[in-house]
């Protein structure tokens, strides 16, 4: 089978995927804007389309979901094409990589280990694995990604310390220390520099993410959820003020709370 007949059989999966992306990327023959791109340049949209697969499962959307998915692939294959390019590797030793960390992180199910396990005893296992596959790091907190939202980051830095034991024992202290940093806040509101109160409210973000931890509760997914929320709420108070004619920059914010309060019931 020739490269166009790959291109069009719609029958050979992620080979004719691999083609596509081989034919954008050709210097003769491809798309210029594809062709111009770099790994920086594309990371980007990596990330957003990431985003974008949360997105339709928080929506429960699925529908949209394959779609969603084979961009998400696409990125991971536009990467594996730049690196076979410059002679790095290349999209089957992507596979191969992934495949075996898969093996040598669940010796339970590919090794004839006992399955006699729960949960979290394997997501112990496997952060013993992944710590071994890393070697010795020069500090516990190496590893966690610089590029991570910093939610998500800050919730990854703490369960990270947690493991050597740098943590509040009780969730009661670490609500103490939310009064304490918000006390702070308010003092660096009044006397001090707006340097120093965006350190003070970074430090409050920084403790409540603790207190998401310390509650079973993961920050970011929990932030997705009050951001639907919010505009949910606040889409209804859009439709309610346009039923009157009005516009929300038209209105004023007693009628909007109340509209507000009327949206949160429904």
């Amino acid at each position: 089978m020739n490269a166009d007949e790959t291109i069009h059989n719609r029958t050979i999966g992620i080979t004719r995927l691999l083609e596509i992306m081989r034919r954008l990327r050709d210097p003769d023959s491809g798309c210029p804007w594809d062709i111009e791109q770099d790994f920086a340049s594309i990371a980007p949209y990596t990330v957003e389309e990431a985003y974008e697969v949360a997105d339709v499962i928080e929506r429960q959307a699925w529908g949209e979901l394959p779609g969603e998915l084979g961009d998400l692939l696409l990125n991971v294959i536009y990467h594996a094409q730049m690196a076979d390019e410059a002679g790095l590797f290349d999209f089957d030793a992507v596979v191969q990589v992934i495949a075996d960390k898969m093996i040598a992180r669940h010796p339970h199910v590919f090794a004839g280990e006992s399955q006699e396990k729960s949960a979290a005893q394997q997501v112990l296992d496997w952060e013993a694995i992944k710590a071994a596959e890393r070697g010795a790091p020069a500090s516990v907190l190496d590893g966690v990604a610089l590029n991570l939202p910093a939610l998500t980051r800050a919730f990854k830095l703490q369960n990270r310390a947690a493991r050597v034991g740098f943590d509040w024992p009780e969730t009661t202290q670490v609500l103490d220390k939310i009064k304490e940093e918000s006390a702070e806040l308010v003092e660096a509101h009044n006397n001090l520099s707006a340097e120093e109160v965006e350190e003070e409210f970074g430090d409050l973000l920084f403790v409540i993410t603790n207190l998401g931890r310390h509650l079973g509760v993961v920050p970011e997914q929990a932030l997705r959820k009050a951001n639907a929320k919010f505009t949910r709420r606040f889409n209804a108070v859009e439709a309610a003020l346009k039923d009157n004619g009005k516009l929300p920059q038209q209105s004023t914010l007693t009628e909007m709370d109340a509209l507000w309060d009327a949206a949160k019931l429904l």
